[in-house]
């Protein structure tokens, strides 16, 4: 790409800024538009990115090629401006793939866990001195953000499956961390997904690698068990395997064996068998980038996490506010569930749903989803790009989810009045977690900044 000068609609969102970093840094001219402030969009400001709060023609005018984002309409003013004008109009993840087209690629997807795996790829390898590009769905202290542009000869990147665009990459390693359909705007059978998923591995290369667990039942009928591209992980089976787990708050221990040879002890400094997992897809990409089993332990040892995967953001008083990005059906009981394994005597939890269409196909799966937290408080949907729909509503889901589990459910939508009742119910020994994906986590924050 020559340094020519590159607008992004909705530049705003978490991939979408992370693409404008690395463009900024490569030297390009850079404009985007998003529809509010905020503090990425400051941030690229002081980067020298020209920022416009609001969409219109003229932000495109002078411009030579435009990235969007999955959120915005086909009917956006700009980028109908745009393809009008026969402007190179690009979506984020066809251009997170030309970033890397100099790079090894290692691209990291699957319905859970992804953001989580591809941060802690990008800890071990930069830690392990490999100076990787990085593109995350979620912010990193190591990273002061959530993208790197780096000069070494690896670009780890999520790849996003929510809307296909996952195709978009052609890398040379590629972790699947699970299968399960999520996204039913997008996937409406798990044939699809399938379909997807395995056209997607069909374009690792050659000589690549694809990390994929062994207990998936999705990925196991896609995957072609000759294949030596493949390489299992799991617990207690797979080409490496954990052993020995032992679950303690807020950390986790357990021993590696690659093809039944024990390599040592791994202390992981967060907590859950969902983590150890992931880790392991990690540990997996990292003896790919050449780094040794020692520099591996001592570096996961040193892993600071990434934002909002169960994220100890404080304390009032002596009680822990985590905060977590769960609004799946799976994701949530294995976040409940290892946040009672902290020992704490209640878990009082606050869940965001997010979209409506998620919430409409996962309705019962969600009211079941919540048997570890010993009280719950439901607030209303958050739409992000969708329109609200009375099909669906939170406070039914609510109680639906106060019949199906033993927990204390309440709905309340204002999150001023959330706060006034956790105040007046929570007590020395609860643990306080907010889940979900959208803005739920300001409740957390605004508590520990009152307190």
């Amino acid at each position: 790409m020559t340094k020519e000068k590159i607008h992004l609609i909705g530049i705003g969102g978490i991939s979408m800024s992370g693409i404008a970093r690395i463009l900024l840094k490569r030297g390009y001219q850079v404009s985007g538009s998003d529809i509010k402030n905020s503090t990425a969009l400051e941030n690229l400001k002081e980067m020298g990115a020209d920022i416009y709060i609001g969409h219109d023609p003229d932000n495109v005018k002078m411009v030579e090629r435009v990235v969007v984002s999955n959120a915005v309409p086909e009917d956006n003013i700009e980028l109908k401006y745009a393809r009008g004008q026969k402007l190179p109009v690009h979506d984020r993840a066809e251009m997170i793939d030309r970033l890397m087209e100099d790079y090894r690629g290692i691209a990291i997807s699957g319905t859970h866990g992804k953001t989580t795996t591809t941060s802690l790829v990008t800890s071990l390898l930069l830690q392990g001195g490999l100076d990787p590009g990085v593109m995350l769905g979620g912010n990193m202290d190591i990273l002061s953000g959530n993208a790197r542009n780096g000069q070494g000869e690896f670009f780890v990147t999520e790849a996003d499956e929510s809307d296909g665009s996952l195709l978009y990459y052609n890398p040379e390693v590629a972790v699947i961390t699970n299968l399960e359909l999520d996204h039913h705007d997008f996937y409406d059978r798990e044939e699809k997904l399938k379909k997807f998923f395995a056209y997607f591995l069909k374009k690792v290369a050659p000589e690549g690698k694809i990390i994929a667990p062994t207990d998936d039942k999705l990925l196991a009928e896609i995957l072609d068990k000759n294949d030596s591209r493949v390489s299992t992980y799991g617990l207690n089976k797979g080409d490496l395997a954990a052993h020995n787990i032992r679950l303690a708050p807020f950390k986790s221990f357990y021993t590696v064996y690659l093809k039944e040879n024990k390599l040592g002890e791994i202390m992981l400094p967060i907590p859950g068998v969902y983590n150890i997992l992931n880790s392991l897809a990690a540990v997996a990409v990292a003896f790919y980038t050449g780094l040794e089993f020692g520099e591996i332990k001592k570096y996961l040892a040193e892993y600071k996490g990434v934002k909002r995967r169960f994220e100890k953001k404080g304390f009032l008083g002596d009680i822990p506010v985590v905060d977590d990005y769960a609004h799946h059906p799976t994701e949530i009981k294995a976040v409940l569930k290892t946040a009672q394994n902290t020992e704490y005597n209640r878990i009082i939890a606050v869940f965001q749903p997010h979209r409506y269409s998620r919430t409409r196909h996962l309705m019962k799966e969600l009211s079941c989803s919540f048997k570890y937290a010993d009280k719950l408080i439901m607030t209303e949907i958050y739409a992000a790009d969708e329109k609200p729909t009375s099909e669906v509503n939170a406070e039914k889901l609510a109680e639906m989810t106060a019949e199906n589990s033993d927990s204390d459910v309440e709905f309340i939508v204002d999150f001023e009045d959330i706060k006034s009742r956790l105040k007046e119910i929570i007590q020395p020994g609860d643990l306080l977690i907010t889940l979900g994906a959208g803005d739920v986590t300001e409740i957390g924050d605004e508590l520990l900044s009152e307190h």
